[in-house]
């Protein structure tokens, strides 16, 4: 695509998508699922898709049965798990295209298997332990009797796992107390006869801090795009952050002292300023917040007045000879500066996930590899 014709984009690289995952794989010396839900955390799921399969994964993780869908329909033609709840009327998709679902419940699973017996073919299942999340899951106690009565029936449990409400938290002791039960039910299973082939469990903090939580899977999220799963996992150098949020300044104007900017008037100029205007406002997932920064010049420059949702405001003063057309970069690197996903997250009061998942489809995005 043409960068210079769009005011405002997303880039991202493709490689860096690759290359993360490729370390993860190197690290932890499992299959990789890469889970790649909402939209592929805001970079565009099919192409994320097609990275992270390049990049080494073996399976792409869902929220949804509609998300799974819409990558086959893409072409993405590896194994998917959808993570959380899949309407029964959506099992013949399913069994159709080949996409494994998640068991967490014992009647909804009762229903699946109605469809699935109505319908004709083998439902592929997960199914989730409920070790101390306190979300989706059934109780470890459960699932001897669950697994005997699946047995030689339309749904075929290729797997089970759980998922950690703290890994990067290693000091609470919280994740080892669900390693304790997870692993407690696996080791009754195996005794029976009847654990299921795959057991996954490590999320991306988990990939950092409890590597006895391998198993036969890991399940990054943030990681495959180069963004830290908490403030206390530092990302070596070996991960890239993936996404870069661009913008060009569409006017620049010369105001003089006591004049307002943007609605409400809540900044005004103290002295003759330079104002430039971004046409990036909180329709595209900018958040309307004060004390913001962008670059533009290779320089950090103050967001001023109120975010609008179309359009932001810069003090553009420390910039010179800067022109309509330049280039504003809200996350990424121009010149010697750079602002990561993180620095924004912080300044917005959030964690890394919300922003990218916060930005809005009128974004374009543009991949390169």
């Amino acid at each position: 695509m043409e960068i210079n014709s769009y005011s405002t984009w997303l880039e991202v690289d493709l490689n860096a998508i690759k290359q993360n995952v490729a370390r993860i794989k190197e690290m932890t010396g499992t299959e990789v699922m890469a889970v790649i839900k909402a939209n592929g955390y805001g970079h565009g799921a099919r192409p994320v898709a097609q990275a992270v399969v390049a990049g080494g994964a073996t399976w792409c993780g869902v929220a949804r049965i509609e998300e799974a869908l819409q990558l086959r329909r893409a072409g993405i033609a590896c194994k998917i798990l959808v993570l959380g709840y899949t309407p029964p009327a959506k099992v013949p998709e399913a069994i159709e295209q080949n996409i494994t679902v998640a068991l967490i419940d014992p009647e909804l699973t009762k229903s699946y298997l109605d469809y699935a017996h109505i319908n004709g073919g083998t439902l592929h299942a997960h199914v989730k332990v409920e070790t101390g999340m306190g979300r989706l899951g059934m109780q470890p106690a459960d699932f001897p009797p669950f697994l005997r009565e699946l047995a030689d029936s339309n749904v075929l449990v290729d797997g089970i796992f759980t998922h950690f409400a703290g890994a990067d938290e290693p000091h609470t002791g919280s994740t080892l107390r669900q390693l304790k039960t997870f692993n407690t039910l696996l080791a009754e299973l195996d005794a029976e006869g009847l654990k299921p082939a795959v057991v996954h469990a490590a999320n991306s903090a988990a990939i950092f801090n409890f590597p006895e939580a391998y198993f036969d899977l890991v399940r990054p999220g943030d990681i495959i795009f180069g963004m830290s799963p908490s403030p206390s996992i530092q990302l070596g150098p070996e991960f890239t952050q993936a996404l870069s949020w661009k913008a060009r300044i569409i006017s620049v104007h010369d105001f003089p002292a006591g004049q307002g900017i943007s609605y409400g008037s809540t900044y005004v100029t103290s002295k003759q300023e330079k104002i430039g205007v971004m046409p990036i406002g909180y329709g595209d997932g900018f958040r309307r917040i004060d004390n913001q920064q962008v670059l533009v010049g290779g320089r950090r420059v103050n967001v001023v007045g109120r975010v609008c949702m179309d359009q932001s405001m810069l003090q553009l003063d420390g910039v010179p000879g800067v022109k309509v057309g330049d280039e504003v970069v809200l996350i990424g690197r121009q010149d010697q500066e750079s602002i990561s996903v993180d620095e924004v997250a912080d300044r917005w009061g959030t964690i890394n996930y919300e922003v990218v998942c916060g930005l809005a489809d009128r974004l374009p995005r543009i991949y390169k590899e």
